[in-house]
């Protein structure tokens, strides 16, 4: 089964991240951690062909939105998928604390100028989701406008979809021991301290609202022309694979070619 169906969610699906198996690894039933590399190196090969083509396409365009929980991937996921793409056609972003500058426009403006221009893939850490998830959980603003913001993202990424942007979003999703043994480790050795945040704990405690929140965004803004998917995420070998999948199903549908030439090559003379 290709990846892009496993792990979808259809328009009408409803979403209960609570039997979900985030330890799944459904694609590769024979693979282990210790033998999973070759494979991942084969999928990202293809994945940097595929960009090849998409640039060299110069039509159309592919955004990979990721969310996860904190801990939950987003980095190292985009550090392996992306690990033998060519850089010049990749655009990274990661949206955290909107500035005031940021604030003082709509929630969209700060996303809407780092969608990626055609025949590049962008990528966003974390994503305009923040103003329907965080928003809500935290209380930031009335329900009334975090409820209508569902309407407007459909919107948005259906005119994004409709001007020749592909939209892929992709939840990493972890169980909460997963979660709690990935906080630990990083207490644990001095050389992660860095990633970890006492505002992660606080996060934490409030696991089952912030559930709630990925289920209801999930349902309501998964759509045909920009699908969620939801990828089993505690092994991060797994994981890796999955978008790997999910990435290069997605462009391959698109049946890129490389252009032909505007000339012939052998009427060309180089002295």
């Amino acid at each position: 089964m290709p990846a892009t169906e496993m792990y979808r969610i259809r328009p009408g699906d409803a979403v209960d991240l609570s039997t979900r198996d985030t330890r799944d690894t459904s694609l590769y039933p024979h693979l282990k951690k210790r033998t999973s590399a070759p494979v991942l190196a084969s999928l990202t090969k293809g994945l940097s062909e595929l960009q090849r083509k998409l640039w060299a396409d110069g039509g159309r365009s592919l955004l990979l939105v990721i969310q996860a929980m904190d801990t939950g991937g987003k980095d190292g996921t985009i550090r392996k998928v992306f690990s033998g793409v060519n850089p010049q056609g990749v655009d990274v972003h990661g949206f955290g604390v909107p500035s005031q500058l940021e604030l003082s426009h709509d929630y969209l403006w700060r996303v809407h100028a780092r969608t990626p221009s055609a025949g590049r893939i962008g990528v966003f850490n974390r994503s305009h989701y923040e103003d329907v998830l965080v928003v809500r959980v935290l209380n930031l603003v009335p329900e009334t406008r975090w409820s209508a913001r569902f309407d407007q993202i459909r919107a948005f990424e259906d005119m994004l979809v409709q001007e020749g942007t592909v939209v892929v979003k992709i939840m990493l999703n972890i169980s909460k021991s997963e979660q709690k043994e990935r906080l630990e480790a990083r207490l644990e050795d001095p050389s992660k301290h860095y990633k970890f945040n006492p505002s992660d704990l606080a996060t934490r405690a409030r696991w089952d609202e912030y559930m709630l929140a990925y289920q209801d965004a999930i349902e309501r803004t998964s759509t045909e022309a920009a699908p969620w998917y939801i990828v089993p995420a505690d092994r991060k070998w797994y994981r890796n694979l999955a978008v790997s999948r999910i990435l290069i199903d997605t462009l391959e549908d698109l049946e890129l070619e490389l252009p032909e030439p505007d000339f012939d090559p052998e009427d060309v003379v180089i002295n």
